[in-house]
């Protein structure tokens, strides 16, 4: 069976839902003013019940949910975890949230979890594997994922594909979709060497079903260079926002979602950055 196509979350911007704002969105709410739509990492309610689920629940009567897992590690070499996957489809059917989405990258070994997106290498073995992998868990959810590109700080010298290639060749192959991250696009740039404006202009906005913007770091390493440090920890950079404003020209409205998940601020600064990026959607696409 093919998995079931895409839901849309409102064309509009989201935020990353975090237990310091639960009591400021149901507030929102009640004064029939919230945001448009937000999305959780699962894994944080894989529990049975309890708070989180309470919050959740509420939370999910007024806006739309997309649930953007860290753990299903579907490049390790093993397989997608099984247990993980279980985990997000018991979740996805008690709350239906109208994305799903995982990353290009892995984190198990063969006896432990790694707190990390670790890189894959853009070869022919590694394409096949992920589409299996992505092939397993849309069969076992019954829908579309999105893969989102990661934030890169090396390169393997051996690739086979360039990353968008990778990503656009997975895409036709599995069925499923992308969520683009502007704020990695940024940082593999900065990281590898190349311009960012470039590197966003090659991905095919057909294939996008969401967008995220996030802030980064920059810190001096241990060989006299500067690194972009992928830490969602601070306001989006103004070159974050222009490469937004390009491709929303370029492609049309999409949904965009604020991340800031380290050094996590109070609502209203958060609400800034959302109503921002709102701002940012009305932009008329260049081949209107």
């Amino acid at each position: 069976m093919p998995p079931r196509p895409l839901r849309d979350l409102p064309q509009r911007a989201g935020f990353g839902l975090k237990p310091e704002h639960y009591a400021d969105v149901l507030a929102a709410a009640a004064r029939a003013s919230p945001p448009a739509w937000t999305e959780v990492h699962p894994q944080n309610y894989f529990g049975a019940g309890g708070p989180p689920h309470q919050w959740l629940t509420a939370i999910a009567d007024c806006l739309p949910l997309s649930f953007h897992s860290v753990g299903l590690s579907l490049g390790s070499a093993t397989g997608v975890d099984l247990g993980e996957l279980e985990s997000l489809a018991t979740l996805c059917d008690r709350y239906d949230p109208a994305m799903v989405s995982d990353h290009l990258s892995w984190s198990n070994g063969p006896d432990e979890k790694f707190p990390d997106l670790l890189p894959i290498p853009y070869s022919h073995a590694a394409l096949y594997h992920f589409v299996r992998e992505v092939g397993r868990v849309q069969d076992r959810l019954g829908r579309a994922i999105l893969i989102e590109n990661p934030s890169r700080y090396l390169a393997y010298a051996s690739d086979d594909w360039d990353e968008v290639d990778f990503l656009h060749e997975l895409c036709r192959r599995s069925g499923c979709a992308l969520l683009l991250d502007i704020n990695n696009v940024e940082v593999s740039a900065f990281n590898l060497g190349r311009d960012a404006a470039s590197w966003l202009e090659a991905f095919d906005p057909r294939l996008v079903g969401e967008v995220h913007v996030a802030g980064h770091s920059r810190k001096d390493d241990d060989m006299d260079g500067t690194i972009a440090v992928d830490d969602h920890g601070s306001p989006v950079r103004d070159s974050c926002w222009d490469l937004l404003a390009a491709f929303l020209r370029r492609a049309g409205t999409k949904p965009v979602l604020v991340e800031w998940d380290s050094a996590v601020p109070d609502y209203a600064t958060l609400m800034a950055e959302v109503a921002k990026a709102d701002a940012m959607l009305v932009l008329e696409p260049v081949n209107a």
